[in-house]
């Protein structure tokens, strides 16, 4: 493969900029040539096969072939619409393991889809592109109901907001609203219903308290100048528009005009997944164990003694079966969510010296959602209102009923060990703070709930995006404290171009970059709920 064969002659280079040059130049040579020998190959011939294990494994192949002509398709729980089973014929979903690949992406989320739908979308014939995502089944041709039941994109709200304090974040956003307005251009499949992740458009209302009055008032400002369309109300103002809102202790509230709501996260990667496989991609069923390294003698790296650079060259896989193989890459992008921390250790990231000996800041943290019935609450004139304090709702269609939930204090955080919900939470921290806001729900029914896990960043509470300074071939997409959801085709975008383009070529995301961490420059979005 073109990459692996760059990727080898690193050794020659002797800084990024000059690497990614040779990279980009290679990736525009591959994507205009026409004739297949004239891109370059690495590619090593399997080892000869036994020939009784090569009859049986063609006899299971056609097993799998007729099984899969006669499940063609599958039916969505809750009424989603039926998907037809039609994507490009692929060599892992035929029994083979992808032993090579130009790029790795660890995380099959909906920040890993969308990276590798933007890779894929841009070069289909260039590159290649493995997801390693440890969810049962992930390795099916098309994704179902059962799969990422503890993934934190289907387990999220799905808020959609412009309503940040950073120039970055607010990009991210209006560019995610244009996304998902024209979600049946960019990811619909020939034979596949048009992709509708259900967006409600009806705003975000944030509160402030006299303390916090100067900062929302600055934010709104900001998103202004960049183009999003909000308006400050004063308590009055609240009032008129919002009858239902009791505003003891609110001096000012912001409430987001367009492109600001929330729609369904699962139907977002569930179309980024689609779409992904349709364009070629290979989703492999099992988790990143670790990591194989090459010495390369000749890379000169700061603080690096002369001779003994290692790069990352493959990652290792522990399949379903428990059967623990490797693929080797160009690039990997650790985009793993709440584990992301985890991944990057066996990269000897944070365990190593010099600017290996940083750490990735990001953890799981548990947050829980609960759903809630109100007869004579708030009804359609009800954006996503967030509390002072951090507690939010949402209506969840029209019928009374509500999605709610507060993130815990530090000293109230939960252990990360299930996620077994704790209804007392709602009872202490979260009811009571609604019920002072929206009289009306004074009497409420909980009626269900659940929890997820935020990928939290504990340096800046921000994401992380781009490649580590140290390897030349590893990056990372990860860290955005719950709002990762709405920025995945941003930054799925953004990581795409700084592969394929050696930058940033859209939004500016450089100071997201890891290297905040080396100069302890933390990059603090004030609005984090």
């Amino acid at each position: 493969m073109f990459i692996s064969t760059m990727f080898k002659a690193v050794n020659t280079f002797k800084c990024r900029k000059f690497i990614k040059v040779k990279f980009v130049n290679l990736y525009k040579n591959a994507c205009f040539c026409t004739n297949k020998s004239e891109v370059s190959s690495s590619y090593e011939p399997p080892k000869p096969e036994n020939p009784f294990k090569r009859t049986f494994r063609i006899l299971g192949n056609d097993m799998k072939t007729a099984k899969n002509k006669v499940q063609s398709f599958i039916t969505k729980v809750q009424g989603v619409r039926e998907v037809t089973n039609k994507v490009p014929k692929s060599p892992y979903r035929d029994g083979v393991f992808p032993e090579h690949c130009d790029i790795a992406i660890i995380g099959g989320g909906a920040m890993g889809s969308s990276i590798a739908y933007w890779l894929k979308q841009r070069a289909p014939n260039a590159i290649t592109v493995t997801v390693i995502e440890k969810d049962p089944s992930v390795n099916q041709n098309i994704v179902s109901w059962g799969q990422y039941v503890d993934a934190s994109t289907v387990l999220s709200v799905g808020g959609l907001r412009q309503q940040f304090s950073l120039e970055e974040n607010i990009r991210m956003s209006l560019f995610g609203a244009e996304f998902l307005r024209n979600i049946k251009q960019h990811l619909s499949v020939e034979g596949h219903d048009p992709p509708d992740v259900q967006f409600t458009p009806f705003g975000y209302l944030c509160l402030a308290s006299e303390e916090g009055a100067q900062q929302l008032e600055e934010n709104a400002n900001l998103q202004k100048k960049l183009g999003a369309k909000n308006e400050l109300l004063t308590p009055v103002k609240l009032k008129q528009k919002f009858p239902w809102i009791n505003t003891d202790g609110i001096a000012l509230g912001c409430h987001g005009l367009e492109n600001e709501g929330w729609f369904d996260p699962w139907s977002l990667l569930y179309a980024f997944k689609t779409k992904a496989l349709s364009l070629g991609v290979e989703y492999v069923d099992g988790e990143a164990v670790g990591f194989e390294f090459k010495k390369m003698p000749d890379m000169l790296t700061e603080g690096v003694e002369p001779g003994s650079y290692e790069a990352v060259e493959k990652v290792l896989v522990k399949t379903e079966s428990g059967e623990l193989r490797s693929i080797k890459f160009g690039f990997v992008i650790i985009a793993a969510g709440p584990h992301s921390a985890r991944v990057a250790k066996m990269a000897r990231i944070g365990t190593g010296e010099g600017m290996l000996s940083i750490p990735l800041p990001v953890e799981p943290r548990k947050r829980y959602v609960f759903c809630i019935n109100c007869k004579n609450g708030p009804g359609l004139n009800t954006p996503l209102t967030i509390d002072p304090s951090g507690a939010y709702f949402r209506r969840e269609g029209l019928a009374g009923n509500y999605i709610c939930g507060r993130s815990p204090l530090p000293e109230e955080e939960p252990s990360v060990d299930n996620l077994d919900v704790d209804y007392d939470f709602f009872d202490k921290n979260v009811w009571p703070i609604l019920a002072k806001r929206v009289p009306a729900f004074e009497s409420v029914k909980v009626k269900s709930a659940w929890s997820g896990y935020y990928e939290y960043n504990t340096y800046d509470e921000n994401g992380i995006v781009g490649p580590h300074p140290y390897y030349t071939n590893l990056y990372i997409a990860t860290g955005f404290s719950g709002h990762g959801i709405q920025h995945s085709p941003a930054v799925g975008r953004s990581v795409m171009e700084m592969i394929l383009d050696g930058d940033f070529e859209t939004i500016d995301l450089k100071r997201m970059s890891f290297d905040r961490l080396i100069t302890d420059t933390p990059l603090i979005e004030q609005n984090i709920f």
